[in-house]
């Protein structure tokens, strides 16, 4: 059976792309994309797995998503495979032509629903008639999508709240066996895209409270978020370090293993990859009690869950979970086997099975 996985593009390199990769490679899937880095690719171990384009965009925001739209809207590959999974929001506009199909629906497109007002005011008349228009296109397409999944329950209400569709939820993979414990060193770790609504200023707030400890960022931003990035930079305190972006496996590993603690404060996030790549690292996660977070972490067991977006409180988490990391360990280790990657290949091998008859053999 030849599967055709789609999924918006792949010269940005993050949670989202690793789970598709992990994916093709397990069913021996083509990923169809538009812009691709084959050097991050191989970087990360999945060298060998195919991708093609459907055509280059613009590496800028909003070109960059208009533009892949409109290639998968006149992708058409439906007569050399036999099945297709759907990734991100721009592949879905492919969804028409190839209808033997599903969609792990990664979250709606933050832009368009719950982020709507972030960047454009209400009073903003012409951008709110842009996205209403784009609204009514990518349900349109999302009507073509026979099978939805979601990564996580938080991703699960939004897509019944935007699309009035039930889902099923399979988590994000996370390789388990890639991640080990090592003695910490002086250091906590944060791993995430460079991204306002990662909120990256509440960690170097946090930190710059907690001076006797010290913070590495790992990850790196697009050209748009380039402002945000340099404003960061100038509230940076001595305490903290932005390393950039890692895609070496060891490296990364290494850097988990050695770390005290992790943290996390995306604003509600669709899962967190990373938190359960620190928990596989037998490492505490101090993270806020909003989106996905609340379904990876166990607070007080796993890590704290703040309650507030308040550096103060983030601080006085890092405080407390710094004076016994140990106790954390093995229920930080269990708790990651949950969302292991043979649990996902496992669970999505059953979803085309259901969709295409018994294909794959239990």
């Amino acid at each position: 059976m030849k599967i055709a996985i789609f999924h918006d593009y792949f010269d940005e390199v993050g949670g989202a792309e690793i789970t598709f990769l992990i994916l093709a490679r397990a069913l021996e899937a083509t990923i169809i994309t538009t812009n691709i880095d084959r050097g991050k690719i191989s970087e990360l171990g999945y060298g060998d797995v195919k991708i093609i384009s459907a055509g280059k965009v613009l590496p800028v925001k909003y070109f960059k998503q208009m533009m892949s739209k409109y290639r998968f809207f006149l992708y058409n590959c439906s007569s050399q495979f036999d099945f297709f999974i759907f990734g991100g929001f721009c592949s879905i506009f492919a969804a028409k032509k190839h209808k033997k199909n599903l969609w792990y629906c990664l979250s709606p497109e933050r832009g368009l629903y719950d982020l709507r007002y972030r960047y454009f005011s209400k009073n903003n008349f012409f951008a709110q008639s842009v996205i209403g228009l784009l609204i009514k296109l990518d349900k349109y397409f999302a009507k073509h999508l026979k099978r939805i999944i979601a990564p996580s329950r938080n991703v699960q209400k939004r897509i019944k709240k935007y699309y009035s569709r039930e889902s099923k939820i399979i988590h994000h993979p996370v390789s388990t066996d890639v991640f080990y414990f090592k003695k910490p060193k002086d250091y906590w770790l944060s791993v995430s895209r460079i991204d306002p609504y990662k909120r990256l200023e509440l960690q170097l707030e946090t930190f710059e409270r907690t001076p006797e400890e010290k913070l590495i960022i790992i990850g790196t931003y697009s050209k748009e978020n380039t402002k945000y990035f340099l404003r960061l930079k100038r509230m940076c305190p001595e305490n903290v370090i932005f390393k950039g972006a890692v895609y070496d496996t060891d490296e990364l590993s290494k850097l988990y293993a050695e770390c005290k603690g992790f943290i996390a404060t995306a604003q509600d996030e669709d899962f967190g990859m990373t938190v359960v790549e620190a928990m596989a690292s037998g490492k505490p996660v101090v993270a806020l009690n909003e989106g996905g977070y609340k379904e990876t972490i166990i607070d007080k067991i796993t890590g704290r869950l703040v309650e507030d977006v308040d550096p103060e409180k983030l601080s006085n988490a890092v405080r407390e979970v710094s004076k016994n990391l140990e106790k954390y360990k093995d229920a930080c280790v269990r708790q990651a086997k949950k969302f292991d990657t043979k649990v996902f290949i496992e669970k999505m091998k059953e979803e085309i099975n259901n969709a295409c008859g018994n294909i794959f053999s239990s």
